[in-house]
């Protein structure tokens, strides 16, 4: 297993349109994440091309591993495949990613399930910001409950 990507999947009984539009919103982000530290999406808008900007509102307090408080992050799509992926970089430096991203590939197994795999890849991080990182940066348990979340999520609109 690479350490510099992790991932986590599951089935979800929606169909894959269905679960696309909430992995391809910043607010859908803020629904099923599985750390706790994702509080805002400001300006929210659906993603509908690679290159889209949006801004993340968060506060790592709650994991409790860096004294940032609450903060803004401004990220990127890198990849878009309606109903099938959605991929975007964590924070922006003068426009560049800084080489780091976080996924969902959707498969549908039918009408009504699709697969989902929610992942994190550290392999393009710049080498200036290597020597600090530790791998794995993401514990796979966090993915694991943004897809357990993704379930939920999708269960509730399915029954309301």
């Amino acid at each position: 297993m690479d350490p510099e990507r992790v991932s986590a999947s599951g089935t979800v009984a929606a169909p894959a349109a269905e679960i696309f539009a909430v992995v391809a919103s910043p607010d859908g982000h803020v629904e099923i994440d599985g750390s706790g530290m994702l509080v805002a999406a400001p300006d929210a808008q659906p993603f509908t091309a690679v290159g889209q900007t949006f801004v993340m509102d968060m506060d790592r307090e709650p994991l409790g591993d860096i004294p940032l408080g609450r903060y803004s992050v401004h990220n990127a799509v890198t990849r878009l495949v309606p109903d099938r992926l959605v991929e975007w970089n964590i924070g922006i430096s003068e426009g560049e990613p800084l080489g780091h991203v976080y996924g969902w590939e959707l498969e549908a197994v039918s009408d009504t399930e699709t697969v989902v795999t929610n992942y994190c890849d550290w392999s393009d991080l710049a080498e200036p910001l290597r020597e600090h990182i530790t791998f794995p940066v993401v514990p796979v348990s966090m993915l694991e409950q943004s897809v357990t979340r993704l379930q939920q999520v999708m269960a509730q609109r399915a029954d309301a």
